[in-house]
């Protein structure tokens, strides 16, 4: 059955066609509900109209429909007589492939069966044809278990991708199962279980590594008999085939599945022991004699010299073309990569890893098959390499450091409250950016004295310089200037020596240099390289694409690639539907588990609960140019709504007490704005200080309490009163960073976040006037939250659990020990590992939740990547 563009099956409109499988034809469409593409297969009409048949797929879809792997694609549903799964984008699993691409992709291919198998679920039909990859690298098993519900289509005339023949169900005396990947247990027309899938992964691996298939024949038959009694052609593995994978397809590929591997998690273990054995990749031992005759000797000799002379001769008159090599970078087991950065000499890349919640620092040398963990980089954020490539800087609890590659402890250097990147030049110097809205400052590699270097253009809109790049001459860099208005994003250059600056191109993007003269930098998802004199400070000619879909983080305009200085280029890919820093705000109960999500997910930072509890305030990115904006979620109506609309980003939603207006910054202004009708922005305070949000509003109306940035002492916080004078004061102003200040329901305690102790913790002191400071925290504290009653103060400790201490907040404060009620790592946060979150009147907890599709998202890799800019 046909379907015509347009056509709704339930919440679904028929996009286009994309083409047939063996389960029908097969659509895109468009989840109206949700907003989301899919891919809907229409069942056969003969299977459509069979009532036991169609009862016993629908119950089949729903047991599948509970996989839930990054490298399976998943079904949502039956409707109508159709099947709707997720839409994969990508190519189809091809050979032959690297040695090392190969085994990742053979990795994430064991990883999804032995997810399914652990449900006792078995996909009986693994081929390359049923095998994508994404254009991040992620692979991605299709129909998986469907097999057992496939009619018998008609006979192929391509054997080696002939249709599944099937019949019904898999009982002794079917045949199911691709002629040319099924297990001869399946030809034979046996039961199958998981063995069979152990096969088809042997199969697959041989064709990834030799580009050919295991078992051919000019008809069906023939092949069956192929896979009952012949070998494969082990000769066609590549000689660069390390033995033990070579040993591992042999294992697979095995006719008795009573000698077979078992399990295919034992094929995993192997790659992954092979992986982190960090091993050379040996070829295979040729069989040939040990001793040769003299004569063949000597004639060896003199062949290698006549060809030693010929290339010489040949070298002469061509040069020899550089080829481009591309390969992919596994991150760390069961991690995301969150950051990549090559060294300076292309021979490792340095890894902001997240594992369970925890991001940290790894070192993967692209000659080695494992990366390695730096100790003490736990919330490590925006690392960069010294020019020698033995030490890393990078940010981490409010402070720049650096750390030798080789081993040893993190060295502190400067404040940084929030950094947003840095670069090393050889000359000692190293140049970043300290806070969010903070312009570029030096400071010598061994600490010392900090300068700034630039100075924010504030009255033309902009509020930020960040993520530096230093030139080849160590005095000049590159560094984008963020505005109010997105569309004056640009880079410049900056000079060590002198205030002056050249403006290179717009762009809201970081840039960096790769040698021998290119600018690089994203254009939305598509990474450029223009040709650019260093000499001059001038871009010639024109922008060349040189990668897609490379992933970017939009607010902080930071695209995820890197480059060497001798021809090594590195990035991560991600879909434009699913940023990097995307998320979805998510409802858990005092143990952690889900109780509802809200919203379409995106790039959200700052959840607010409206006091009667019907209507959530958050600021959202705009994934086309980087803006924020305020949105108002009707809890009741599950709709959202834009609620601010002027040329500036609007973040940080703080709700008044009654819940009728909205404070908000925008961008250096504080604001406030009435939910109800058009009325426009009014304004709250003009502060002078940089960097400064609203944090909370007391419920008498009477207080906004502010959070600032003062260069000398880092995060201080404010007061601004609503009557009198309404000028802010000082409410803590110290050498420290005081932060997120959270007034107590009774409007007496301010809790509140300090480092004063190398960490952070969670305090309390009297308001309005601080006296009594009692620390509430035991074990570090972030983002102090009351409960609605006042009779709980919530945080998040150094373990990112969430904390609950009970308290009194009468005249007297006192607070109980700190309690965990679950722990915040296994619903990740947002960027760097921070959990914004708010409590309603009932105790459930909304944070926002990182999504899971980058999980396991390789880095890829491209050797001499300027050889093809030349073609």
């Amino acid at each position: 059955m046909s379907l015509a563009l347009g056509t709704r099956l339930g919440p679904y409109e028929i996009l286009m066609a994309i083409g047939a499988g063996g389960m029908g034809e097969v659509y895109r469409a468009k989840d109206a509900k949700l907003g989301r593409e899919v891919a809907i297969t229409i069942l056969p009409e003969a299977f459509a109209t069979d009532p036991e048949r169609l009862a016993r797929f629908e119950r089949e879809a729903k047991v599948l429909a509970a996989l839930n792997h990054p490298n399976i694609a998943q079904i949502y549903g039956v409707e109508e007589h159709a099947l709707v799964m997720e839409l994969v984008e990508g190519e189809t699993l091809k050979g032959p492939l690297p040695i090392q691409t190969a085994l990742g992709y053979a990795k994430q291919i064991a990883d999804a069966l032995e997810a399914a198998h652990e449900k006792g679920i078995v996909h009986r039909d693994l081929k390359p044809a049923n095998i994508k990859i994404t254009p991040a690298g992620v692979v991605k098993v299709l129909d998986f278990g469907l097999a057992t519900a496939v009619e018998d289509p008609a006979p192929s005339t391509d054997p080696p991708n002939s249709p599944t023949l099937t019949m019904r169900g898999t009982r002794v005396g079917v045949i199911l199962g691709t002629a040319a990947y099924m297990a001869p247990e399946q030809a034979r027309g046996h039961a199958a279980d998981r063995r069979a899938d152990v096969w088809g992964f042997g199969v697959v691996l041989y064709e990834m590594l030799s580009g050919k298939a295991a078992f051919a024949g000019d008809s069906v038959t023939d092949i069956l008999a192929a896979v009952v009694k012949l070998e494969p052609d082990w000769s066609a593995l590549p000689a660069s085939t390390p033995p033990a994978m070579a040993k591992l397809v042999r294992r697979c590929i095995t006719k008795d599945r009573k000698q077979r591997l078992q399990a295919i998690g034992e094929a995993r273990i192997a790659i992954d022991d092979y992986m982190a054995g960090g091993k050379e990749l040996q070829p295979q031992a040729k069989a040939g004699p040990t001793t040769r005759p003299p004569w063949l000797v000597a004639t060896g000799v003199l062949l290698l010299a006549t060809i030693v002379l010929a290339y010489v001769a040949y070298r002469q008159h061509f040069a020899e073309e550089t080829r481009v090599l591309r390969f992919s970078v596994l991150p760390p087991d069961k991690a995301t990569v969150d950051f990549q950065v090559l060294s300076p000499d292309g021979r490792s890349v340095l890894l902001v890893a997240t594992q369970e919640g925890m991001s940290e620092l790894w070192v993967r040398d692209l000659d080695s098959m494992a990366p390695r963990r730096l100790p003490g980089t736990d919330g490590a954020s925006y690392p960069f390499w010294s020019p020698d490539s033995r030490k890393i800087g990078f940010f981490q609890s409010g402070k720049l450091k650096n750390i030798d590659v080789a081993g040893g402890p993190a060295i502190t250097l400067a404040d940084a409250a929030s950094g947003r990147g840095g670069s090393w030049n050889r000359n000692g110097v190293i140049i970043f950016t300290p806070a969010v809205s903070q312009s570029i400052y030096r400071v010598p590699d061994a600490g010392g004295t900090v300068t700034a270097v630039t100075t924010v253009d504030r009255a033309s809109g902009e509020n930020t310089h960040r993520t530096p790049w230093f030139l080849p001459d160590g005095h000049h860099f590159f560094y984008t200037a963020r505005n109010d208005d997105a569309e004056k994003n640009a880079v410049y250059v900056g000079d060590l020596d002198s205030k002056d600056r050249k403006r290179v191109l717009h762009a809201s993007s970081n840039a960096m240099y790769g040698p021998p003269g290119y600018l690089l930098f994203l254009r939305e998802q598509t990474l450029m390289a223009q040709p650019f004199d260093a000499s001059s400070m001038t871009t010639k000619g024109d922008a060349i694409p040189i990668a897609e879909g490379v992933r970017h983080e939009t607010l902080n305009l930071v695209g995820r690639f890197s480059v060497s200085q001798n021809g090594v280029l590195a990035y991560s890919s991600g879909a434009s539907s699913a940023p990097v820093d995307a998320a979805q705000l998510t409802w858990f109960d005092r143990t952690g588990k889900v109780t509802g999500r809200v919203g379409l997910p995106g790039v959200i930072y700052w959840p607010a609960i409206s006091p009667d509890g019907r209507t959530i305030a958050l600021d959202r990115v705009a994934a086309h140019n980087g803006m924020v904006d305020i949105w108002l979620y009707d809890l009741a109506r599950g709709t959202e709504s834009r609620f601010t609309f002027n040329a500036h980003s609007n973040s940080y939603p703080v709700w008044s007490p009654d819940g009728s207006h909205v404070a908000f910054r925008s961008p250096r202004n504080l604001y406030q704005k009435a939910i109800s009708g058009s009325a426009q922005e009014e304004v709250l305070d003009q502060p002078s200080a940089e960097n400064v949000r609203i944090t909370d509003w007391s419920r008498d109306g009477r207080y906004i309490i502010e959070q600032a940035f003062d260069p000398k002492t880092n995060f201080d916080i404010w007061v601004l009163p609503l009557f009198g004078a309404r000028k802010a004061f000082p409410y803590l102003h110290m050498d420290f960073n005081e932060s997120y200040g959270k007034l107590s329901p009774n409007g007496k305690w301010l809790a509140y976040q300090s480092d004063e102790t190398k960490r952070a913790e969670i305090y309390v002191q009297s308001f309005p006037n601080p006296g009594g400071k009692m620390q509430v925290s035991t074990n570090g504290g972030t983002r102090p939250v009351w409960s609605r009653d006042g009779k709980e103060l919530f945080f998040i400790d150094s373990g990112r659990k969430m904390m609950a201490a009970e308290v009194k907040s009468g005249v007297q404060f006192e607070a109980g020990v700190p309690k965990p009620l679950f722990d915040t790592r296994l619903q990740q946060g947002l960027q760097q590992g921070i959990t914004r979150f708010d409590v309603s009147k009932d105790g459930r907890f909304l944070i926002p939740t990182a999504l899971e599709e980058g999980a396991n998202v390789p880095v890829s890799v491209v050797e001499n990547w300027t050889a093809g800019l030349k073609k």
